[in-house]
Parts: structure tokens; sequence; C-alpha cells
């Protein structure tokens, strides 16, 4: 199959890699100069060339095309958007010219980006994806090289007309990435980890953050077996995030069991401690290393402002997100609602339009 990678951070690269190993023809788009560059130079001047590194096991692929121009998803089956939430809308906005009738477009994560598609692109025949999580989780640890830190044994993905699910099946089966598929693109968008993981761990460590001098690992630190109070503060966001699920008309699925059943095959296991064991696996990478980073700057005004506009728009209440962002606010010296997504800015009519196409 053929298919373009829009965003060649981390993630972008790894599945990008790995789904070339398994036979499809990858377009690997970078977006922007932000970061990253010394890798994409590598891959241009070496044939595309990506190195995994799974646990010992040494797998090197070579990309087919390696570009910057934005047109190249033009031809391609699938078109999978791979970068920051924060910049989704503007890329959305660049892509749009080039979106050809028929594709998929998967968003991971999505956080709700339907939204912005049907916002700018909504003449066009498109079916939409959106992914709770990154499909492999990792670092490139030098250009060309990747260390894989881990796999999902499911990828929960939402489809976009639900009228058009089965034909999207039949597609993204094809990639044997593990997906398995939920009513809704709602759903994969209030079940992204990083929504309550991210924004708790990161938050409530910001000193610790700072004095670490690039030394913390918030896996290993904010999340472990002698951490109950920071448990507490992840259980009461979570309450409220499915508070407001329910009030959409999703069912109440914890934090806990979402991540039990992406992570693990185990069902007998208790679902608390299929995360612990995750948290404490020697290959979680060092971060947030630094207060203003993806962790919060991302995770915050995406997801928990997200999460706060639509309690408030559905008479939710949601003190403790509240308070992470007004507490994120002041530590970075800026508004994070005024980054965030909102209603308003997703499209009221937008998300009514996701709502009504699940029967919601």
């Amino acid at each position: 199959m053929k298919i373009a990678m829009v965003g060649a951070g981390n993630a972008g690269c790894a599945v990008a890699a790995d789904l070339t190993l398994k036979g499809h023809e990858l377009t690997l788009i970078k977006t922007s100069h932000a970061m990253h560059d010394d890798n994409f130079d590598y891959l241009v001047e070496n044939n595309g060339k990506m190195t995994l590194n799974e646990f010992g096991e040494i797998k090197t692929a070579y990309i087919s095309k390696v570009t910057r121009d934005l047109s190249q998803i033009r031809g391609n089956e699938v078109v999978i958007i791979f970068i920051q939430t924060n910049f989704h809308e503007q890329l959305i906005q660049r892509l749009a010219e080039y979106f050809e009738d028929g594709q998929i477009v998967l968003i991971n994560p999505g956080y709700l980006s339907t939204a912005y598609m049907l916002k700018h692109c909504g003449g066009k025949n498109l079916i939409i994806a959106e992914a709770e999580s990154s499909f492999i989780d990792g670092r490139i640890m030098e250009p060309g090289f990747f260390r894989v830190g881990f796999r999902n044994v499911r990828n929960p993905i939402g489809i976009f007309p639900t009228a058009r699910k089965a034909e999207a099946i039949a597609k993204l089966d094809q990639l044997d990435e593990r997906f398995v598929y939920l009513n809704s693109v709602v759903e994969a968008a209030l079940h992204n980890p990083n929504l309550v993981v991210h924004t708790v761990g990161s938050v409530m460590s910001i000193p610790r953050i700072e004095y670490s001098g690039g030394e913390f690992c918030m896996y290993h630190e904010a999340y472990t077996r002698a951490n109950p109070s920071t448990w507490k503060i992840l259980d009461a966001l979570d309450a409220e995030k499915m508070n407001v699920l329910e009030k959409l008309g999703f069912d109440r699925i914890p934090y806990v069991e979402a991540c039990k059943y992406r992570n693990s095959l185990d069902d007998a296991m208790d679902a608390k401690e299929v995360f612990l064991n995750y948290a404490e696996m020697p290959t979680r990478a060092k971060g947030p290393t630094k207060v203003d980073s993806r962790y919060i700057s991302e995770d915050v005004p995406q997801g928990l402002v997200m999460l706060e506009a639509l309690g408030k728009a559905l008479g939710v209440d949601t003190p403790i997100c509240t308070a992470l962002i007004e507490i994120a606010s002041a530590a970075l010296g800026r508004s994070m609602r005024a980054e965030g997504r909102t209603p308003e800015r997703l499209g009221v009519e937008n998300i009514q339009k996701i709502l009504k196409d699940c029967g919601k």
C-alpha cells in the first residue's frame, strides 16, 4: 500500500520504518525545522535508511521517499499525521489543497482533530481516523537509529464517518498495526493517555523537573508504587474525564483499564499493575527535561483545555482539570486556554456533526 507519513519526529520515523519493513511504500514528509533536522538530513543522504533496535533485535528499513514537499501526500491511499497536536490545525490548513477524495487520513494522536478536518477539508470525500496513542514508543538515539521502548498490543482507533467504517477497516487492517475499532473518534480523543498521565505527572513534578537538570524520568519518579498521592490526583482527573464521556453518551472506562487494553493481553492481570509494570520498564526515556515541554505545553492546552471546555458546555464540573490548567499557566507564564482546544476553535457545528454521526 502507498502511505504518506506526515511528521518526521520520533514516532513518525519509527512507524514509517516499521511499515516499510512490512512491505508498504512510504513517503516520509517533514513539516518543519523545529527539531530532528539532523536525523532528517541523514535519511535524505542515506536513501531513507532507518534502523530500529527493538530490545536487541536490529532491523533496517529504507523508506522509499523522504521529502519536505507536502504535495507528496497525493497519490497515497493512507495519509498518517504524526506531529504534535498543537500544530494540527495549521498543518491541516496547509495540507487541505492536496488531500484527494477517497483517502484515509489517520491522525495520531487525534485529540478530536476530526473537527479541524471538517472545518478545513469538509468539501472532500475523506475517511478520518483518530488513534489514542502512538503505536511504537521510543526515541531517536542518533541520526538514523531508533530505540524501541514499547509497542502496543492493541491500537484503538475511531472512524469518521461511521457509515464508512467497514471500508476503513478493510484498508487499515492491511497495515498490520494491531488496530481495534472504537465507536467514535470522540472516544479516541478522550482516551488519549497523555491527557491524564502526562499532565498530572509533569505538572505535579515541576520543581523536580527544574532541579534535576535533565535527569527527571516521569514514569520512574512520578508514577511509582510509593506515590499514592499522585495516583489520587490522576484518579480524580480521570473521573472528571469519565463524567464528560458519560454525559456525551459513551461508556465510563477508567484510564487504567484503557491502558491495560492497549498494553496487555493478560486479561487476568490487575489493570493498575499493567501500568506500573509499564512505568517501571528500564527503557522508559528521560523526560520531561524542562517545564516548557510537550508533556505540559501540548497536553494541557490540547487535552485538558478541551476537556474543561467540553465539561463546561455539558454542565460537568472539572475542578482538578481546571486546577492543573491554572498551575501550568502560572508556571509557563502564559495562558494555556489561549493556546487550547475549545468548542469554538474546533467548531461547535463540527463537534455536533461528529456526535450525530455516532448517534449521540
